[in-house]
């Protein structure tokens, strides 16, 4: 049964594309704001991605704008560029035949909102909303909503077996909205998870740190535990006494070096299993590195063996990762870091031109085997960050 309900304002973010609703409207098709966007704007929260779906065929669309980008052009997506502006307006379709569990191997574009919005992932994202403020709900998604529920539209089992990544986005929503994932799609979630093997990896790692990073992130990683999808991700499978404690913390994450360098420390690896581990996730170079210095720092502050030189290494934002993982208050680290001679090489008072031209000494491996020993003795207060203390010292230290 389908209820529409009427909101009192369409937000701001919408506002920049009503032009183009109107516009498909005035043509004799239908236009609605769909999605994630309409989600989030009945749960008051920051609107992203600002998607609309039409009866309009792709061909009829490219007819009603001047300029237009073929996005999707297959799956019935163009994008339409507007004073600057580009939304991506897809047409109502149906989709079958998921050789690959991520993507239809066919897609029929057609003229019904709710043949669209039936093959949809979850009824919290199966609703549609018109230029006039009307949501349509057909599958009960605004109750589901207000009782912060997550169900699949229809039979749980064939979305999953459509598109295995739905399972990470169950819980990924879980964890952002603070939802619970209703018994029957978290049962289908169960009878499924090993299809997450057929997934690349950097899909699922983008559901997984948004996962980390939600309001509830333990939730979202005991239903992963739940569900048997944590044997299905890379690494997690061999260490799930670990991801079990894990999940049973209480954590608030705010980045993805604090994500990973949780999941690090608690496994135990050293820089090698770390890179190796992550190089699996498909993670970028930058965080692996500050991974690495991340979970040495937290190693160090749990042996309480941290010094000047550690937290030099470490590096500012590093310190308030490590902080922030093991959630305790070590401002005073912080407070030491911010004491510390100097933060950075640049700052060092003498450069190897310097030491070349007072002909202290000459280009070879030992101008940087010096400096580097400067640099350590200035960080450990052993030598004035001064020019004629520095050059002194690399005197004393160049003497054979």
């Amino acid at each position: 049964m389908a209820i529409i309900v009427r909101l009192q304002k369409v937000p701001v973010e919408f506002e920049a594309a009503l032009p183009i609703l109107r516009k498909i409207e005035a043509a004799g098709y239908e236009a609605y704001f769909v999605g994630g966007s309409v989600r989030d704007t009945i749960l008051q929260r920051p609107i992203h991605d600002v998607d609309i779906a039409t009866s309009a065929y792709p061909s009829e669309v490219k007819g009603l704008f001047a300029r237009t980008v073929d996005t999707g052009i297959e799956h019935g997506t163009v994008m339409i560029l507007d004073h600057g502006n580009g939304y991506e307006v897809t047409t109502f379709r149906t989709e079958s035949g998921y050789q690959d569990y991520r993507r239809p191997d066919k897609v029929t574009f057609v003229r019904s909102l709710k043949e669209d919005l039936k093959r949809r992932d979850f009824t919290i994202n199966a609703l549609a909303l018109s230029e006039n403020g009307e949501i349509t709900d057909l599958f009960g998604g605004l109750d589901d909503m207000k009782h912060k529920i997550i169900r699949a539209v229809g039979d749980p089992e064939q979305r999953f077996n459509e598109d295995a990544l739905r399972m990470m986005r169950a819980v990924r929503f879980a964890s952002q909205l603070d939802f619970q994932i209703e018994a029957q799609t978290l049962s289908g979630i169960y009878d499924h998870s090993q299809l997450l093997k057929k997934i690349a990896v950097e899909r699922i790692h983008t559901e997984f740190v948004k996962m980390m990073l939600g309001t509830d992130a333990p939730r979202g990683l005991s239903l992963m535990v739940t569900s048997q999808m944590y044997r299905f991700v890379p690494e997690f499978g061999s260490h799930a006494a670990a991801i079990k404690q894990i999940a049973e913390q209480s954590f608030h994450l705010q980045n993805e070096v604090q994500v990973w360098a949780l999941f690090t420390s608690t496994f135990g690896y050293d820089r090698s299993q770390i890179t190796q581990f992550l190089k699996r996730w498909k993670t970028a170079n930058k965080i692996i590195n500050d991974v690495i210095l991340t979970t040495e720092l937290i190693d160090q502050i749990k042996s309480h063996s941290v010094g000047n030189l550690e937290l030099y290494t470490a590096g500012r934002a590093n310190v308030l990762n490590a902080i922030q993982v093991l959630g305790t208050a070590k401002s005073d680290l912080i407070d030491q870091y911010d004491h510390l001679p100097i933060t950075n090489k640049k700052q060092l008072k003498v450069t190897g031109g310097d030491l070349i031209k007072d002909g202290i000494l000459k280009p070879s491996p030992k101008l940087g085997q010096t400096l580097t020993a400067l640099e350590k003795a200035v960080v450990l207060g052993q030598i004035h960050n001064h020019k004629a203390a520095l050059e002194s010292a690399a005197i004393a230290l160049n003497k054979d």
